[in-house]
């Protein structure tokens, strides 16, 4: 191929089938080998170019070096210097704690989004392996791959399209563009040029068959134009490809709460440096608790905690159909304001069904009139139009295959007469002029040639109808009848198509059958709504969420279905088509999107994307649904992209988030609701988990002010951070939903994950009282020993080691009560049923076994320096957690109020 070949493929549809084969230097013999040799290395293998992915070592350093991880590293790097400085400190234990933290919930993330990978793989539907191909005269069956423009390629119904191609011959061809366009229902395609100015989309060229897409019918031979990205499938590709990866809002979140627990940590530990310089503290000594007071005060345990709440969370939305392929993806669904959705497969079942028909001037709904014996007897040509005009074929577990639109007027028929069957004798197939089809079947001594269509292409040809009082003369008025109850269909929505019939006595002329016909009446055909979805869609409403239908379907289509699932309840909603998005300003635009009620039909990828860009410039977190090619790009840019598992493309598949198994709108309403749990769960445990932060940091704080024993060890900080600590904290993100989740309105962007009132009521209210409880403790034990002021007390002394697991314990107790407190913002503790989550009352028993075994085991006393302690201790700290849940019980009555 030259250069001038090369430009005359973008108006090769206006060329007869000869001269475009010419244009592209093929013939009808198919290329030469060295021809195809040569255009390989001319034009590439016909394949999609992949973005850089990721390689699993990435993927793990990802896991292993995010902010929070970083936070951790530098703690664990401090922890080790000070263990070099002043061993027997604890800090080694310390840095090889936070170390195995780090690897531990770096694998186990890594381990969760390569799981989502592999069950994603297994959903894949790649372009065909093989392709039927014309070399020097022979069909031979090639990998797909190896195609190059003006090779000859034969297709048949149920084929998949491996490049862009322009028809030379066609048969019966419909093909289903819906993974490029969205669209519904097939389009007719032929090999005659198409000289309409208005189809300037390679998408709408008559004469041309694009990748990505199939053959819902016919049989046709296809010379190759474009390969590989060069596609239009390939040019989706590219543009998906281009869109910068979205940080998702909770990675945001815990990027800005590790900068929060940096932040305070360096101050803290720069003001306690201070501090011991002021009092006259050793400098090496200083230094050594600035640091110590550093690492103690970043939250070991809130990373394991947080990757493993959102697995769970993950967990619980695969059991409601839901695959997620990136954790925060839990999260950030729940945080979405705007869902644009897809309505083919989405909110309709995508399969087509006869719904209505208009027969002898009256309609009557289409499985009522199949299931009345005496309506199917005085019309009993419409259905057998139905069941013989087509060209499906019966599969292997006896379902039918072909163009949804006939295997739905097959089903009716066959519910209405399920035992008829006409030996075939001719076939007038479809094709985009016609508009039409038409078959002769033997009936008896005679001959019967039904025909199906447009409206448009068979009122003309007929000459009669059948009426209430059988078949009469087609009148003027009748035919406007007709034309109106076309229009009627049309506005909700349905597809609709003329079914005709004429019977012949003698000799059939094949030039003339499809003339005189019988009008046996008109039929429509919708995609129909899932039933679950106007249910959904209330429930999105009183959750304060938006849903927008952006579909590349009709406009009437898009109108018809939106009204009966209850999207739009105006009389005039707004119906934006993607030529008349192209006019609008961006400013003009965003006021549209303001709308309470607006739809997009005819929507193009490039015209998705710009939507969600917009909704997310103006403040919105955007979930995106989509399935096809068309869809990606709008799924990479959203906050959430959702693909579809059942009928979604690899390329919308690898471009979302989220995939929904079951391909049901509903099912990301559950979603919504578990990733609001999750965020509430988040905050829930964040709570907790920050609250025992403050009675660990107050001894060190004590111990140099006040010039004390140090009350609690660095191994002691570890075993509440990292032992007591973990599982219920896990119980609280494993807490199911609130019940009034869905009928609260989305979290703002000024609505924080940690914000004053959480560091406020954790810092402030639930940890001071820990720390005044654990230092009680402490200075009970103390003064029953005998202890003096001033008086240094030795690491092994059992009186120091007996006030040390004191102030240990009451910390524990305290957190037993925290957990309940922390299980809601703003219902006191109690009011929740005490075994509705059984994780936090396994986590409580877990809790009071380990420090039991910390402090009564010889192992546990050896490991974590303690001692046993009498009954009177425990009594000791119990006061203060009743106090703990009174006064967050006071706290959250006065923010009620």
């Amino acid at each position: 191929m030259n250069e001038s070949s090369v430009s005359h493929t973008e108006s090769i549809h206006r060329l007869d089938a000869g001269a475009a084969r010419a244009a592209l230097d093929s013939r009808a013999s198919g290329l030469t080998r060295a021809e195809a040799a040569s255009r390989v290395r001319e034009f590439g293998p016909n394949a999609l170019v992949r973005g850089p992915r990721q390689s699993p070592a990435s993927q793990l350093l990802r896991q292993l070096t995010h902010f929070f991880a970083l936070i951790l590293w530098v703690a664990a790097i401090l922890a080790a210097l000070v263990a070099r400085r002043a061993p027997g400190s604890g800090m080694d234990t310390m840095a090889e704690a936070i170390v195995a933290v780090i690897l531990i919930n770096g694998f186990f993330s890594f381990w969760q989004e390569r799981r989502a990978f592999r069950a994603l793989d297994a959903l894949q539907r790649l372009l065909p392996s093989t392709v039927r191909t014309r070399r020097e005269g022979a069909i031979v069956d090639l990998p797909a791959t190896a195609l190059v423009p003006g090779d000859v390629i034969a297709l048949a119904e149920g084929d998949q399209i491996p490049a862009d191609c322009r028809l030379v011959e066609a048969y019966d061809v419909r093909v289903d563009n819906a993974a490029l366009t969205g669209e519904s229902i097939a389009q007719g395609r032929d090999a005659r040029p198409d000289l309409d100015a208005s189809h300037h989309a390679r998408v709408l060229q008559r004469n041309m068959v694009l990748a990505g897409t199939s053959m819902a019918a016919g049989e046709a031979q296809a010379v190759v134009v474009t390969t590989g990205m060069r596609t239009e499938f390939g040019r989706i590709a590219h543009l998906t490809q281009a869109v910068p990866e979205r940080v998702a809002p909770l990675q945001r979140e815990i990027a800005g709460l590790s900068r929060l627990i940096g932040l305070l940590s360096i101050l803290l530990g720069a003001v306690l440096f201070a501090v011991g310089r002021a009092i006259d503290l050793p400098l090496r000594d200083n230094v050594i608790f600035a640091i110590g007071v550093i690492v103690a005060n970043v939250p070991e345990g809130l990373l394991p905690t947080l990757t493993l709440s959102m697995a769970m969370g993950a967990q619980r939305m695969a059991a409601r159909h839901t695959l997620v392929r990136h954790l925060p993806a839990v999260e950030a669904l729940g945080s979405a304001t705007v869902i644009c959705t897809d309505k083919t497969g989405t909110l309709t079942e995508n399969r087509m069904r006869a719904r209505r028909l208009f027969v002898a001037g009256a309609f009557v709904e289409a499985d009522e009139a199949a299931g009345r014996a005496e309506f199917v007897a005085a019309h009993r040509h419409v259905f057998a139009a139905a069941i013989h005009a087509e060209t499906v074929k019966s599969g292997p577990h006896q379902e039918w295959l072909g163009d949804p639109m006939e295997v739905a007027l097959v089903r009716l028929g066959r519910r209405a007469l399920p035992d008829l069957a006409l030996e075939r004798i001719d076939l007038f197939p479809f094709d985009a002029e016609r508009m039409r089809m038409s078959s002769l079947h033997k009936d008896g001594d005679h001959a019967v040639l039904y025909t199906k269509g447009a409206l448009q292409t068979v009122l003309p040809l007929c000459v009669s109808a059948v009426g209430a009082n059988g078949v009469a003369p087609l009148e003027e008025a009748q035919r406007q009848a007709a034309r109106d109850a076309e229009s009627l269909m049309g506005r909700e929505g349905l597809r609709v198509l003329a079914l005709a019939y004429r019977t012949f006595a003698g000799p059939v002329d094949r030039g003339t059958a499809e003339t005189s016909l019988v009008l046996c009446g008109l039929i429509g055909l919708e995609d129909p709504p899932r039933a679950e979805v106007p249910d959904a869609l209330a429930r999105c409403r009183a959750a304060g969420i938006k849903v927008i239908m952006i579909t590349g379907d009709h406009p009437d289509t898009a109108r018809a279905v939106a009204r009966a699932i209850g999207l739009v309840s105006s009389d005039a909603p707004v119906v934006m088509t993607g030529g008349e998005l192209n006019g609008l300003s961006a400013a003009e635009l965003r006021f549209l999107l303001n709308r309470p009620e607006v739809l997009f039909a005819r929507a193009s990828a490039e015209q998705k994307l710009r939507i969600v860009r917009t909704l997310q410039q103006a403040g919105a977190i955007v979930a995106v649904t989509g399935d096809g090619v068309n869809d990606a790009p709008a799924l990479k840019a959203a906050d959430v992209g959702v693909a579809m598992g059942i009928s979604g493309t690899d390329v919308s598949r690898q471009a979302a988030d989220l995939v929904l198994l079951d391909d049901n709108f509903a099912s990301i309403i559950a979603a919504v609701e578990e990733g609001r749990g999750v965020f509430a769960n988040i905050r829930k445990f964040t709570t907790y988990v920050l609250t025992s932060n403050v009675p660990e940091l107050v001894p060190y704080l004590a111990f140099v002010l006040l010039r004390i024993p140090l009350p609690l060890t660095i191994i002691q900080v570890l075993a509440v951070d990292l032992g007591t600590d973990m599982v219920p904290a896990l119980g609280l993100g494993a807490e199911p939903p609130d019940p009034d989740v869905m009928t609260r309105p989305p979290r703002t962007a000024a609505d924080r994950l940690v914000d004053r009132r959480l560091l406020v009521r954790a810092y402030v209210l639930l940890g001071g009282i820990e720390a005044i409880g654990a230092m009680t403790a402490y200075a009970l034990v103390l003064a029953a020993g005998g202890w003096h002021w001033g008086v240094a007390l030795a690491a092994t002394d059992p009186l120091y080691l007996r006030a040390t697991t004191a102030c240990l314990s009451a910390i524990v107790v305290g957190q037993m009560a925290n957990v309940f407190a922390c299980r809601s913002d703003t219902e006191p503790a109690g009011v929740r049923r005490l075994f509705a989550n059984r994780l936090i009352v396994g986590g409580v028993v877990f809790e009071a076994l380990l420090i039991a075994a910390i402090d009564y085991t010889a192992t546990g006393q050896r490991l974590f320096g303690t001692s046993s302690i009498g009954w009177t201790t425990w009594a000791a700290a119990i006061p203060f957690a009743l106090a703990l849940v009174g006064l967050d019980r006071l706290w959250k009555r006065t923010r009620r109020g």
